[in-house]
């Protein structure tokens, strides 16, 4: 008769157990992953494949009983770091976003909003347009894994136990929120600079001809650039939406 002891049952549990909690917390946040039109079920399916095959990688991690005193600051610990994964990954869209609500706002776009059932907010249509070329740009650079790499390499500097408030204090999120608005001004910048540049001149022309009704020329005039400038200026947002996925990942994996 085949006898299994808890011992080795725990054993066979473990492994896979922290590090599907911590991929499917990710899930629940991580833009794409955290979609509607997945299935919760292709969640479960996928963030269990994903703990499965990343076995090979996480040999040596500390063995934490489901029946022992940290097992509940276990589960606590990857659940705070697979949503802090998902949240800093956000971060990096609302960084494009908030992008294209000042150039939307200088375009004079932003009364035109709309409801976005992922932030429960009014985003305005060029946010809208910014988040979406965001979120393709995040498939074309294989985002997605650059994603799944960060939440297995986070093994390495976060260990399992029981501890999760150090996790906390070293992951230090709040760096990351420092530069998202710093990031979203210099995607900006240059739609900035044409839009008061263009505003500039149509002043200067309401001044020279009073006659001229500047509010039914200037809107046209400020739209027709806004949309030129938004299409020499797209190819341009994939350095600094780089730059920003390896700040939020870099957080999560030890230095080497």
């Amino acid at each position: 008769m085949i006898t299994i002891s808890e011992a080795q049952l725990m054993a066979w549990i473990s492994p896979i157990l922290w590090p599907f909690l911590r991929v499917l917390a990710v899930f629940s946040v991580a833009p794409l992953f955290s979609m509607r039109a997945v299935p919760m079920r292709v969640k479960i399916a996928l963030a269990f494949l994903v703990a499965v095959s990343a076995q090979a990688t996480l040999a040596g991690q500390p063995m934490v009983g489901l029946n022992s005193r940290e097992a509940l600051g276990a589960v606590a610990q990857q659940v705070v770091i697979g949503l802090s994964i998902g949240f800093a990954v956000r971060l990096v869209f609302a960084a494009v976003e908030f992008a294209g609500e000042v150039v939307g706002l200088q375009m004079g776009l932003n009364f035109a909003s709309f409801f976005d059932p992922a932030s429960n907010a009014q985003v305005s249509a060029v946010a809208r347009f910014f988040g979406h070329m965001a979120m393709l740009l995040f498939v074309v650079i294989n985002g997605h894994l650059m994603v799944l790499m960060a939440v297995v390499h986070s093994f390495d500097r976060f260990p399992v136990s029981g501890n999760f408030l150090q996790a906390i204090g070293q992951m230090r999120l709040h760096e990351l929120g420092a530069s998202l608005f710093s990031s979203a001004l210099w995607i900006a910048l240059p739609m900035i600079a044409l839009l008061t540049f263009v505003n500039l001149v149509l002043g200067i022309i309401s001044r020279v001809a009073p006659q001229m009704n500047i509010y039914a020329v200037g809107f046209p005039v400020t739209l027709a650039v806004g949309l030129l400038g938004i299409a020499a200026t797209l190819p341009m947002l994939e350095q600094p939406v780089v730059a920003l996925m390896q700040q939020a990942i870099d957080i999560f994996q030890a230095s080497r």
